[in-house]
């Protein structure tokens, strides 16, 4: 269950936002498929994430979250080193709303 804290910030808690520039274990990335952000479907930008994704995942381990109705898409698009997992969102900002 979630709790809040109150009184504290979240470095005094042990959290920071790493840089940019920082080394990485992994990169997360969301596939993209609203059609209310993307034209022509996102076919055109899901092209876009692949090509990132595959010239990141030659230096460092990718993670895309898919939904469910984009799963197979994505999974059939990525290559098999890029991991892909079933995780609702409806965004693609992972800056944002991601772990």
């Amino acid at each position: 269950m979630a709790k809040r804290i109150i009184g504290t910030t979240p470095k005094e808690d042990g959290f920071r936002m790493p840089g940019e520039f920082e080394a990485q274990d992994q990169i997360f990335m969301i596939w993209p498929e609203r059609p209310d952000n993307w034209r022509d479907g996102a076919k055109p930008v899901q092209i876009a994430f692949t090509n990132v994704a595959k010239a990141i995942s030659r230096f460092t381990p990718v993670t895309m979250l898919v939904s469910q109705s984009q799963y197979q898409n994505a999974r059939y698009q990525l290559p098999a080193d890029v991991r892909v997992l079933d995780v609702s969102n409806n965004d693609s900002w992972v800056r944002d709303c991601g772990p």
